[in-house]
């Protein structure tokens, strides 16, 4: 079957990280994207020799999906130094257009899950797709009463993607999510609202065991870093996981 492509047209951005844009877009033909938590898009273009290449980027993207499908299509882009998709991004002003197809993908909530708790594991923006999946986990704590721990990697507290938006879900469900951010390099000041009592010194896998992986009542998701996802797919089959109660993806940096 051959894929639809479609223009998306910059709405906004900010920067999430030093080197971390969120980007805001719409579809130029007005046309909404419907898309299920977890999936990405590819973004088409090419390099200055015309050899034509694409990107892949989850959708950050939170809107209720039991209204319908929303507007907006939002990703998180990192930068890579001389990367020709930072070119293009970097590059791209508000009411410019991208060529991209989607969603592509099957790292999504499962409808027919029964698992007590979801880990959530991350490094970098490979929590991107946990972003957009709120709105599915407000209504399965509110349904199943689900607990969630997600577990996120980043090497410094300027490095905490969406970090304010996951200490607000924590506080408006304290007994049912928990947010566990792991530094590796540099922790948050004293009295700073970054440094609460789940944030940890070191990587991710690291602190796994901590949460105690229960093949009984857990699925895992891991997302980020492919060390990072093998360290804990590894571990996670260690405390009897099964595998189809683990799903992974890897992001790769790409020039």
């Amino acid at each position: 079957m051959a894929i639809v492509q479609f223009l998306l047209k910059l709405v906004s951005r900010r920067m999430l990280a030093p080197s971390v844009g969120h980007y805001s877009f719409v579809r130029e033909d007005g046309q909404p994207l419907d898309f299920i938590p977890g999936q990405f898009i590819q973004v088409h273009f090419t390099y200055a020799d015309g050899t034509a290449t694409k990107r892949s980027y989850s959708l950050a993207t939170i809107h209720d999906h039991a209204l319908g499908p929303g507007e907006a299509v939002e990703i998180a882009v990192s930068y890579v130094p001389g990367g020709a998709a930072t070119a293009l991004f970097e590059g791209l002003e508000i009411g410019g257009t991208v060529m991209a197809s989607g969603p592509f993908g099957r790292f999504c909530l499962m409808p027919g899950d029964s698992n007590r708790r979801y880990l959530l594991i991350a490094t970098g923006t490979g929590v991107t797709p946990y972003r957009a999946m709120l709105p599915e986990l407000e209504r399965l704590i509110g349904e199943r009463g689900i607990e969630v721990v997600l577990l996120f990697g980043a090497r410094t507290p300027a490095e905490l993607l969406y970090g304010d938006e996951f200490r607000a879900f924590a506080t408006k469900h304290p007994s049912h999510f928990r947010f566990v951010p792991c530094f590796s390099r540099e922790l948050p000041e004293a009295g700073s609202p970054q440094a609460h009592a789940d944030v940890r010194h070191g990587y991710v896998q690291q602190f796994l065991d901590e949460f105690a992986p229960d093949a009984a009542g857990d699925v895992a998701y891991l997302c980020g870093n492919p060390n990072m996802v093998d360290a804990c797919f590894e571990a996670l089959k260690g405390h009897g996981l099964a595998v189809q109660q683990i799903r992974r993806e890897k992001y790769v940096s790409s020039k």
